[in-house]
C-alpha cells in the first residue's frame, strides 16, 4: 500500500472518501542557525521537517506520531502555511497551498482549521467565549453580525458547553472546557479538514476520554477529516484509521491503524510499541522490550544515510557490514517493502514482528 492508496474495504466500513483532500509532497521546513556578530551570518539549518509525504483522505483520521521534537507540530503548522514551508507541496482538493501568501490563504482558512495543544495559551484571556468563538465569523463575514450570538450558542452547544456561559473569560472554565472552546472556534467556519495538535495531552487523564469521544462524535456528524498529532499512542490507536511514524524529521512508516499495531515492520515502530504498557503482570513480563539506546540526533546535523541508524538495534547487532554501509550511505525512501505497508527500512521485510 502507498501513501495515495486506501484499502477499498476500509474505505467503504467507515465511509472515507477514495479521492485524497489533503496531499503533502516533499515537505520541509528548515530553521536558520544564525552565528555570532555583528552581521549574524546563516551558519546552518535546523531540519525540523525534511521531506514527508502524506495523504488525508475525506472522512478519515490520520494519525501522527513520535517522540517529542521530531517535528510533528511544525508538521502540522507548516501544512496550514502558519510558518511557511522552506519547500515541497501541500494541495487541497487539488489547490497547492505553498507559497500562498495571506490573503490568498484567507478563503481557504475556512476549510482547514488546527486545534492547538495548550488551551491555556490558545485563547485569549482578554475575551469572554462570545467574541472567542465568534471572531472567526466577524472575520470572514459568514454571519450577520446580529446572528453572531445564536451560531456561538449552538456551537457551544454542539462542544457540550452550556451556551448561557458565553460572557464567561477563559480563566473561569476548566481545562477540557477550554479545549472544548478551542473546538468550537475551529468549528465556527465550518472547515473540511481539522488539524488536531495533541488536542489532549495537555489535560487530565480524566477528562481526555471525553474530549476524544466528542471529537470523534464530530467527525462522523460533520464528515470532517482529521490529521491527529500525537504522542500518546493509545489515544492514536483508539481514534486513527491510519498512522504515520514520524523520526527526526522523516516519516518511517505508514500503515493502516490495525495493522502498523499487529505487524510493526521499522524498528524505530517496534520500539515505541514495545513501550506501551500491557495490564496483565504475566504478559508485561513476558513480551520482549526493545531498548533504544544513545539520545536522538540533532535536527541541526542529522546522520547520514537513515537517521535511525546511530540508536537502531538491528545495526547494531545484526547487520553484516555491507549492510551497514548501505544504511549509513543511502537514506531509504518511504515505500512498500512487502510488508503490507509503506516503511523507510532497508531492512525492514527481515525484521521481526511483535
Amino acid at each position: 500500500m502507498t501513501t495515495t492508496d486506501l484499502p477499498a474495504d476500509h474505505a467503504r466500513e467507515r465511509g472515507i472518501g477514495t479521492e485524497p483532500v489533503l496531499e503533502v509532497r516533499g515537505l520541509q521546513k528548515y530553521f536558520p542557525i544564525k552565528g555570532k556578530g555583528l552581521l549574524r551570518r546563516t551558519v546552518g539549518y535546523i531540519k525540523a521537517v525534511d521531506g514527508i509525504d502524506l495523504t488525508l483522505f475525506p472522512g478519515e483520521t490520520l494519525g501522527l506520531v513520535g517522540e517529542s521534537g521530531c517535528g510533528k507540530s511544525t508538521t502540522g503548522r507548516a501544512i496550514l502555511n502558519l510558518q511557511p514551508a522552506t519547500d515541497g507541496s501541500v494541495k487541497y482538493n487539488g489547490r497547492e497551498l505553498v507559497g500562498l501568501n495571506r490573503a490568498a490563504m484567507r478563503p481557504l482558512r475556512r476549510d482547514i482549521q488546527i486545534v492547538f495543544q495548550d488551551p491555556y495559551a490558545s485563547l485569549n484571556p482578554r475575551l469572554p467565549v462570545l467574541d472567542i468563538v465568534g471572531e472567526p465569523l466577524l472575520i470572514h463575514k459568514v454571519v450577520a453580525r446580529n446572528e453572531i450570538r445564536n451560531r456561538v450558542n449552538h456551537l457551544l452547544e454542539l462542544v457540550g458547553l452550556n451556551p448561557e456561559h458565553n460572557n464567561r473569560y477563559p480563566h473561569e472554565f476548566s481545562g477540557g472546557q477550554r479545549q472544548r472552546i478551542g473546538i468550537a472556534r475551529a468549528l465556527a467556519l465550518e472547515p473540511k479538514v481539522l488539524i488536531l495538535d495533541e488536542p489532549v495531552s495537555a489535560l487530565d487523564v480524566s477528562i481526555q476520554a471525553g474530549v476524544v469521544n466528542l471529537l470523534e462524535d464530530l467527525r462522523d456528524q460533520l464528515g470532517l477529516s482529521y490529521l491527529f498529532i500525537a504522542h500518546d499512542l493509545s489515544v492514536v490507536r483508539h481514534t486513527s484509521d491510519r498512522v504515520a511514524v514520524m523520526y527526526l524529521g522523516k516519516i518511517v512508516e505508514v500503515a493502516d491503524t490495525l495493522d502498523l499495531f499487529e505487524r510493526p515492520a521499522h524498528p524505530y515502530t517496534q520500539a515505541l510499541l514495545s513501550a506501551i504498557p500491557i495490564p496483565d503482570p504475566e504478559r508485561e513480563r513476558a513480551r520482549r522490550r526493545i531498548l533504544l539506546t544513545g539520545d536522538v540526533p540533532s535536527p541541526a546535523n542529522p546522520p547520514s544515510g537513515c537517521r535511525f541508524r546511530t540508536r537502531c538495534p538491528k545495526f547494531a547487532n545484526q547487520l553484516t557490514d555491507d549492510q551497514r554501509e548501505k544504511c549509513i550511505n543511502e537514506d531509504p525512501p518511504l515505500i512498500d517493502r512487502g510488508n503490507g505497508h509503506d516503511t523507510a527500512c532497508h531492512y525492514a521485510e527481515a525484521l521481526a514482528l511483535l
